[in-house]
């Protein structure tokens, strides 16, 4: 017995946005900390579910909408990783201050993003999309869909993928 499933996907133009980050990277020698620089990521989002009462899976229009809200968030800004264990962040009411063993850097705090994850990673900033998306989404009362798929892209080709299903 065959099953089907249907998807919608939304990848624009417009869901894109551009903000600077660092990464420590693990390597055999010891861990190196990046240099700050930035990227103009894209984000695409993809849903899979039964279809509704208007016969489609979601509404595109308002899936597009709320990515776009996440998005703007993120746009022109530096991201910052709270819980990694070697990065400490300590943001007061007009200056963050990021510290990583001798290094330290000084940014205005409205121009950071804090986000709740280890790293600044494309994965793992595709997972904090997408569970915002996913939580945003419920409050507005949208029924949970089986299966949401974010996909970020770092640099051109280089995409980073987190579903849940």
């Amino acid at each position: 017995m065959s099953r089907e499933q249907f998807r919608v996907r939304v990848t624009k133009d417009h869901l894109v946005f551009s903000a600077g980050h660092f990464i420590t990277i693990e390597t055999p020698g010891g861990q190196i900390c990046e240099r700050l620089h930035g990227h103009n990521w894209r984000v695409a989002v993809e849903v899979a579910g039964p279809l509704d009462q208007n016969q489609y899976v979601f509404d595109f229009i308002a899936l597009r909408d709320n990515l776009q809200q996440i998005v703007d968030r993120l746009d022109h800004r530096m991201l910052l990783p709270t819980k990694h264990p070697r990065i400490h962040v300590d943001a007061g009411k007009t200056e963050t201050e990021v510290r990583y063993e001798q290094r330290r850097w000084v940014f205005p705090s409205d121009e950071c993003v804090l986000l709740p994850i280890e790293q600044t990673t494309a994965e793992l900033i595709a997972r904090w999309i997408g569970m915002t998306l996913d939580a945003q989404l419920a409050e507005q009362k949208w029924p949970r869909l089986p299966m949401l798929r974010i996909e970020v892209e770092e640099n051109f080709g280089q995409w980073a993928i987190w579903e849940r299903s």
